[in-house]
Parts: structure tokens; C-alpha cells; sequence
């Protein structure tokens, strides 16, 4: 099993979303880097764990913990001229973008971006290196553990 930190603007799709979804599950559409959309394509598997990060808000933070719930498949944004997430250049034949489904599993009280820095046994994780943009993230067993067991109670 791997873990992942996930990052959604909340105005789009959020912890709240995503449980009050069907199945609590979301497409995690609009994946727009050649490195996440791999991470999906190819190291992903159903049931790997994920924290799920509220970012582009007045507090970032993580706000919850899912699972991968599919496989990848083609992001249907990228076809779609009405969608921010549109990719002329993508087609049915040889989609450029991909996703999965994300289910929601609870809930948890805000982490900020400020309280994980805070933490030494998180020092390592890819998230928080300087000049990191990425959408999709690896997190490893201990930072997860670390996350889960100390840091998410209380929600």
C-alpha cells in the first residue's frame, strides 16, 4: 500500500464534497502535470491511502482522509471546450489526462500547512520542500502514521 497527499481547491472539490457524494466518491478531474497525471497512470492502486488537502484557500490544511477508489481513465474535462480544465490538443484516442476516483473515509480537523511544518518527523515530506507545486504527492508510512495517528484526531 501507498499514501498520496491529494490537493483540491475546497471551492471545487472539497472533504464536505466528497462525503456527502454518492459512494462519498469524487473523479479527481483536473490534474493538469505530467508527473501527478503518472503518479495516477502508474504507481496508484485501490485502496491506497490519501490525505486529502484543502489548497488556493484562507487556511490550507488537510481536511480529511480517503482512499484511491479506481484505477485511471481518461479526465472527460479535457474534452470539454466549457471546462477550465479543456486540452484542445487531447484526444478520445490519445487522452493526455487522466484521473481516479477518490472516496472519502472521514473527516478530520484542520491540519494547517503552518502546524505540519511545525512537526520535526515531518521535515522530509515532499509537500512541504521548498518550491514544491505539485497536485499529488508521495507521503511516506511513517509521515502517514504520524499524520493519522497524531495529528487528525479531534475532528
Amino acid at each position: 500500500m501507498r499514501y498520496w497527499l491529494m490537493k483540491s481547491e475546497p471551492d471545487e472539490a472539497s472533504i464536505d464534497h466528497a462525503l456527502a457524494a454518492p459512494d462519498r466518491t469524487l473523479p479527481w478531474t483536473g490534474v493538469r502535470n505530467y508527473q501527478a497525471r503518472n503518479f495516477m497512470r502508474d504507481d496508484m492502486r485501490i485502496g491506497d491511502g490519501v490525505l486529502f488537502y484543502h489548497s488556493s484557500c484562507a487556511e490550507p490544511g488537510i481536511a480529511g482522509i480517503a482512499e484511491v477508489a479506481s484505477g485511471c481513465y481518461p479526465d472527460p474535462t479535457q474534452f470539454d471546450p466549457a471546462s477550465p480544465y479543456h486540452d484542445p490538443k487531447s484526444t478520445r484516442e490519445q487522452p493526455r489526462w487522466l484521473l481516479v476516483d477518490v472516496r472519502a473515509l472521514q473527516k478530520t480537523r484542520l491540519i494547517p500547512l503552518p502546524e505540519l511544518r511545525s512537526h520535526p518527523a515531518l521535515a522530509g515530506m515532499q509537500m512541504l520542500r521548498r518550491g514544491n507545486r505539485l497536485s499529488i504527492t508521495t507521503v511516506s508510512a511513517d509521515e502517514w502514521e504520524f499524520i493519522v495517528g497524531r495529528l487528525a484526531q479531534g475532528a
